[in-house]
Formats: structure tokens, C-alpha cells, sequence
């Protein structure tokens, strides 16, 4: 037995498309994330005043930074297709990604996206305005199958549809965050250039990707903290 597990260890590790370690069974870090977000939209429910404490209010982020991330966990309980649309399209996206790219460069593809929404709207909302669901996180998601499907070009032109569409909704429909979308979008793209533009050939691929997201995660958290300070309301 001792020889067998031996061997195993010595056998190269099967690797994704983009470099990350290759796993068999359903995607974990999707479904994780799915819900991580159901069992929120349920203690909204049953907690009274718990939605409160997790929306992100720019004017409060430096005091209670907490909601960077908490508001893209929360969801409106006015709807529930809020909370099902976003789980649907995080699904559809997660199921593309996470197989490709492996779980760790993914749920780091999805918390960059999720912190890039709360940067869009710390950076272009009203300071006392009140924002919550993982539709940063999504955009991320989506402009991020952009990049790894770039050269297909009927995947893209069924995506850029979508794409218009919301982008068009979120300038139309009131309550839904297009800053949020923007930001969480544009991290997106930046996370999955990342990870899947560095090629195959160079034998550091997988330092690279770690070194480039690292960098890309303090300049994020940088612009966070900056942009918290500069909107903070005054308490006392």
C-alpha cells in the first residue's frame, strides 16, 4: 500500500486549460458560492434588521468595511427573482469557469469581481445610497467568459446580446445597481486576463497568474480603502 501511494504522489498532477489543478465531480467552489448566498437571503429572513447590517452604504464603508463584502453575499427580500437570477446566472457562468480555470483561480476570479462591484459603487453612487446582491460578482463572471471564449465567436455574439441587455436594464430599471455592474465587471476582465492570457509555454505560468492576481488584489484593496475614506460621512 505503502509503494501504491508512494507512485500516486509520484504521477504529474492533471492540470485545467489555464493552469490550475484539475478535478474530477461537480464544480464545489460554484455551488458553494450559490449557497453561501441562499443561506444569507434565509437569515434575512428570520434575523429582523439583519439585511441592514449588510447592505453597503458608501458613507458607513470605513467604519463597518465588513459591507464590501456582505452586500454581495445579500440579496432584496422585496423579490426573490432578484436572488434567483443572480444564483441562475451564477450557475451558468460557474459551471463554464471553474472547470477551466480550477477552483482556487476561480473563487479569486469571483471575490475580485464581488470587491470590484462595491469599488464601482463606493467610487459612483450617492454616498447615503443602500446596495446589496451579487451582481457585481456576476458581471465578473461574465465578462470574464468573454475573455476565455474570445475566440469563438458565436459564444460572443450570444453573450455580447446578453451583455447589451443588461446593460441597457441597468440604466433603465430603477434599483438596479449599474455601478456595481461596471465595477464588478471591469475586475472581471482584468482577473481573468490574468489567469488565462499568460500561455502555456512559459514554464512559471502558474507564479505568474498567483503574482499578477496578488497585484492586482492590493491595487484593488487600495483604491477600496482610499475611495472608503474619501466618502466618509462625518459621525458624531
Amino acid at each position: 500500500m505503502d509503494c501504491v501511494a508512494q507512485a500516486n504522489k509520484n504521477l504529474p498532477q492533471q492540470k485545467t486549460q489555464f493552469g490550475g489543478r484539475a478535478r474530477s465531480g461537480a464544480p464545489v467552489v460554484t455551488y458553494t458560492f450559490i449557497g453561501l448566498n441562499v443561506l444569507v437571503y434565509l437569515l434575512q429572513w428570520i434575523i429582523p434588521g439583519f439585511t441592514n447590517q449588510l447592505v453597503l452604504a458608501p458613507a458607513l464603508a470605513a467604519y463597518e468595511p465588513w459591507r464590501l463584502i456582505t452586500s454581495a453575499f445579500a440579496h432584496s427580500t422585496s423579490s426573490f427573482l432578484h436572488l434567483a437570477m443572480n444564483m441562475y446566472g451564477v450557475y451558468i457562468f460557474g459551471t463554464m469557469l471553474e472547470p477551466r480555470m480550477g477552483r482556487l483561480r476561480f473563487t479569486w476570479l469571483y471575490l475580485l469581481s464581488a470587491f470590484g462591484g462595491s469599488l464601482g459603487v463606493l467610487l459612483l453612487s450617492d454616498p447615503l445610497s443602500a446596495t446589496l446582491g451579487a451582481s457585481g460578482a456576476l458581471a465578473g463572471l461574465f465578462l470574464a467568459t468573454f475573455v476565455v471564449f474570445r475566440s469563438n465567436k458565436q459564444a460572443l455574439r450570444s453573450m455580447g446580446i446578453i451583455l447589451a441587455l443588461n446593460v441597457a436594464l441597468g440604466f433603465v430599471i430603477s434599483g438596479i445597481s449599474w455601478q456595481g455592474h461596471l465595477g464588478g465587471a471591469i475586475l472581471g476582465i482584468l482577473g481573468a486576463c490574468c489567469i488565462v492570457l499568460i500561455p502555456r509555454s512559459n514554464p512559471q505560468r502558474a507564479r505568474t497568474q498567483i503574482l499578477l492576481l496578488t497585484a492586482l488584489s492590493i491595487a484593488l484593496l487600495a483604491a477600496v480603502y482610499i475611495s472608503t475614506e474619501a466618502v466618509k460621512w462625518p459621525l458624531g
